[in-house]
């Protein structure tokens, strides 16, 4: 009885040992759940947090990009405006050295040949049957009216301060003399610069009027070469 008494206690306290190693481990399972879990749950707030702020951080640079951009815009757009005020300022230099001589020029235009009289009566005076600076005047003026950019006369390039002068049977055009005949080229559009001549009752009615023979031709290219002043001339 005593034998069997000891082991009923046994079984008793091995039966709660067991219980409590149970409910130890179940207990200890379940709180390392609960801190796995926690600790789950702080790092994702955490990895949240950090992409929010991320997200954030890519929209300021998005729009700080897209200011750049629109200031790189802006300054492409200065930069064409600029070229293309540069790019018309040289256009227009280089029209200018055109008209003031400066530089040679080519192009299209008409060629006037202005000669004396074939006949000349003896009893008649010369000076009735030649070529004087009026009727180059004439040619010329008309010329430039109807749109000519640039004017030679026997080669010598004209500009606004040239002058010529008649003396007998030569013209001196800023100091240089030249005899007849006398040709006079003009870069323009031939099909308004010869019409301008050639109407009825124009320059060359005029001329031919006057006793002057008189040629008119269409170019397809003149050259006209730069300015040369004549030592009385500089």
């Amino acid at each position: 009885m005593r034998l069997r008494g000891k082991y009923v206690i046994l079984s008793l306290v091995f039966l709660v040992l067991g219980f409590m190693i149970s409910f130890s481990y179940q207990f200890t399972k379940r709180e390392s759940a609960n801190q796995i879990s926690s600790r789950q749950w702080t790092n994702e707030y955490q990895y949240r947090k950090m992409l929010i702020e991320q997200e954030q951080l890519n929209r300021e640079l998005q729009k700080e990009l897209f200011e750049k951009q629109k200031k790189v815009r802006e300054v492409e757009e200065e930069f064409a405006n600029e070229e293309k005020i540069l790019f018309n300022l040289v256009e227009d230099v280089e029209k200018l050295r055109m008209y003031t001589g400066k530089i040679a020029v080519k192009g299209n235009g008409v060629e006037v040949t202005l000669a004396d009289a074939s006949y000349i009566p003896t009893e008649e005076n010369a000076n009735n049957y030649i070529v004087h600076e009026s009727h180059v005047f004439k040619v010329v003026n008309e010329l430039y009216i109807s749109g000519a950019s640039a004017v030679a006369i026997n080669g010598q390039r004209l500009s606004k301060d040239s002058y010529i002068s008649c003396n007998g049977p030569v013209i001196t055009v800023d100091g240089k003399q030249f005899p007849a005949p006398f040709v006079i080229s003009a870069i323009g559009n031939p099909d308004v610069l010869y019409p301008a001549l050639n109407i009825t009752g124009g320059v060359k009615d005029q001329l031919v009027e006057d006793n002057i023979v008189v040629k008119m031709a269409k170019k397809d290219e003149i050259v006209l070469e730069p300015i040369i002043h004549s030592e009385q001339n500089v």
